[in-house]
């Protein structure tokens, strides 16, 4: 019996020890599962349909076609506005038009133009397919992020790709934003690819056709003059002289920047002084320790004859805020100057880190050329070149964008020029879609941007709210309308005067001479 009770024992104990093991391979077995999904979480880095989290990255690229806004809360409104309208397309009615802009921008006056632009573009989609005449296609808007500063391009490049050979029917890239060398790449590949790119508010002349007798970028079209056609409308209004000129400039440059300055430095042929160079952050929004140079250049200013008042400034807005509080504090007040710089002046109003005292000095003159402006055309002193029937068209649907079913698509500024360029883009990419295709069937993507050259003329070309969009041959606008607004000791923006390229307006045909 003892013997019996041991082997017993033994065997209760063998259960129980059978069952721990079991309950504790049970546990652990639980416990991969639940770290085997929160690994596969990790992996999966899909922050919405058609948008990704990269591998090593933080912000989320690629290309949305649902309410998802970026986390960004500012585009919310319109980006709803626009999956409505998307929503009330019939399939098979539509194309594809995305806008690509650094949806994830950190930068203030990045996030603003982007919200800007974003408003235009749907308003010129919204209008495309309300429009009375009941033209086709009808136009569906998507949005492609690249990442703040472009660096995803050739992911977001790639999505964009496979939608132009896919079911999206995708036929135009509009947008781009600034003239950085990432959003350079990004255009060269797309239009390699063949898909037309509309540039808003790209400026550089590196980003552009024509400039060596080249199309380096076929199918690329612009909505805004290059650098050096600013800088030439910019001289006809101030009637430049380069002996009482002197040029700052970004030393590293880029692409803005490079051909800004180059434009700036064929005004200034003869000039008396040695021009300025600046070096700032690789990221240009930063404020690095430039603020010091140019406290050191306001110095060198003060040391040239009262006859030298006219400053060229080929730099970004952040450089140029920094410029313009150091010449406020320069040694000799008594000087006046005027500084002339592109449309980077346009993110100077409401700038809080503008020295006050800058702005409100009575001998400191600020001007800058802009894209558009919404004081421009309120009445027809141009006669040629744009008119207020056409700037109206796009105020009574901002009137109407206040409520569904139109908007709402938030708070709506004009003053950067920013929306308007952009709705004219848009409308210049509808152009060309609808232009490739008169009978309203879908037209074929290497089409589009066949359509560039023609538009022009009285009925052929796009009567914009910035102006006339006549392109020449290679894809550029002809002599565009060119607003020159100035700083006030309020810090906004003021329009003064409507400049052009060649000195006037352009005739009423609006052909581009040989």
């Amino acid at each position: 019996m003892a013997r019996l009770w041991v082997w017993l024992r033994e065997d209760i104990w063998e259960i129980r020890f059978r069952r721990y093991v079991a309950l504790t391979l049970a546990a652990a077995l639980v416990g991969l599962g639940a770290w085997g999904g929160m690994t596969a979480a990790r992996v999966d880095r899909s922050c919405a349909p058609g948008v990704v989290q990269p591998e090593g990255g933080d912000e989320c690229v690629g290309v949305s076609w649902t309410t998802y806004a970026f986390g960004r809360a500012r585009f919310s409104a319109t980006v709803r506005a626009i999956n409505r309208e998307n929503h009330r397309l019939a399939p098979g009615s539509y194309v594809t038009v995305a806008l690509l802009e650094p949806f994830t921008a950190t930068d203030a006056d990045n996030l603003a133009d982007v919200q800007h632009e974003l408003q235009g573009a749907y308003l010129a989609q919204y209008q495309a397919n309300h429009d009375t005449t009941g033209l086709k296609p009808k136009i569906r808007l998507v949005l492609a992020n690249p990442g703040a500063t472009g660096a995803s391009w050739r992911y977001t490049v790639d999505a964009l790709d496979r939608m132009a050979k896919g079911p999206d029917r995708l036929r135009a890239v509009t947008g781009v934003g600034m003239s950085t060398d990432n959003n350079r790449k990004a255009v060269a590949e797309l239009t390699r690819r063949g898909i037309p790119v509309i540039g808003s508010s790209i400026t550089a002349d590196s980003l552009a056709n024509g400039q060596d007798g080249t199309d380096p970028f076929p199918g690329l079209a612009r909505v805004s003059p290059t650098n050096t056609d600013e800088a030439r409308a910019l001289a006809s209004f101030a009637k430049v002289s380069a002996a009482s000129a002197f040029l700052v400039y970004d030393r590293t440059g880029d692409p803005y920047t490079r051909t800004l300055q180059t434009s700036f430095e064929k005004m200034l042929k003869g000039a008396r002084y040695e021009a300025q160079p600046f070096t700032p952050p690789a990221d240009r929004s930063k404020e690095g320790s430039t603020a010091n140079v140019f406290a050191q250049i306001a110095t060198i200013l003060c040391n040239t004859p009262k006859t030298t008042d006219t400053v060229l400034f080929a730099g970004r807005h952040t450089q140029l805020r920094q410029f313009i509080n150091a010449l406020g504090a320069r040694g000799c007040s008594d000087r006046r100057f005027t500084v002339l710089t592109g449309d980077e002046g346009s993110y100077l109003a409401g700038d809080k880190d503008l020295d006050p005292a800058a702005v409100k000095d009575p001998r400191l003159t600020v001007r800058y050329t802009s894209l558009a402006h919404p004081d421009a055309w309120l009445k027809d002193t141009a006669r040629t070149g744009g008119s207020a029937a056409d700037a109206k068209v796009l105020t009574r649907l901002l009137d109407s964008a206040v409520r569904e079913p139109v908007g709402p698509i938030g708070p709506v500024s004009l003053d950067d020029g920013q929306l308007i360029i952009a709705y004219d883009a848009t409308r210049l990419a509808v152009r060309g879609i609808r232009g490739a295709s008169p009978t309203g069937r879908i037209p074929a993507l290497a089409d589009v941007g066949l359509q560039w050259p023609q538009v022009k003329g009285a009925q052929l070309r796009v009567n914009g709210a910035s102006g006339w969009i006549c392109l020449d041959a290679h894809g550029n606008p002809y002599d565009k309308a060119v607003p020159v607004v100035e700083l006030t000791h309020d810090s906004r923006a003021r329009f003064v005067r409507i400049a052009w390229p060649d000195g006037k307006p352009p005739a009423a045909q609006c052909l581009p001479p040989s």
